[in-house]
């Protein structure tokens, strides 16, 4: 296969991609693609943090992954109770759920859609990136809450859940 025919048959994928640099552009999120790389380095300035996010368009599948990424690692010693904390968490999740990296502590999370033979489109973007970093943002103090407050997983999601 030439490189013309990948282009081709992957141009759903691509066009997706420009439209998400247009969407996040326009929506002033000020977008920095990494280089070689179909994802975009944006950041969100929340009520509780500055958080990082990833905004990547697996081209060849024709779908888009969001991370809005925690502005903490989590220490070793408090990654089983972050792992409950996030099992909790995500329980009745609607759009999206939280990710631990057990290997150095990073807490994200991720919202994704499939756009396979559909067109990629702002609302859909919005629709899938705002939830991520609003999440995020929301349950950002449970997870401070238990790293350095001396607080339970339980009760760092039953503070945030209003229960």
């Amino acid at each position: 296969m030439s490189e013309f025919d990948s282009l081709l048959e992957h141009s759903n994928g691509l066009q997706a991609f420009d439209t998400l640099g247009d969407f996040l552009t326009e929506d002033e999120w000020y977008p920095q693609k990494l280089e070689d790389r179909y994802i975009y380095r944006v950041g969100f300035s929340g009520t509780n943090g500055q958080i990082t996010c990833f905004a990547q368009v697996h081209v060849e599948l024709e779908q888009l992954i969001f991370y809005a990424v925690a502005p903490v690692k989590v220490p070793e010693e408090f990654r089983p109770a972050i792992a409950e904390f996030i099992a909790r968490a995500n329980y009745g999740m609607r759009i999206g759920n939280f990710e631990l990296d057990f290997s150095d502590g990073e807490v994200r999370y991720k919202s994704s859609l499939d756009f396979e033979d559909a067109t990629l489109t702002p609302a859909l973007i919005k629709n899938a990136i705002y939830p991520a970093v609003r999440t995020m943002d929301e349950y950002l103090p449970g997870i401070m809450g238990v790293i350095y407050g001396n607080k339970s997983a339980a009760e760092a999601v039953a503070e945030i859940e209003g229960e």
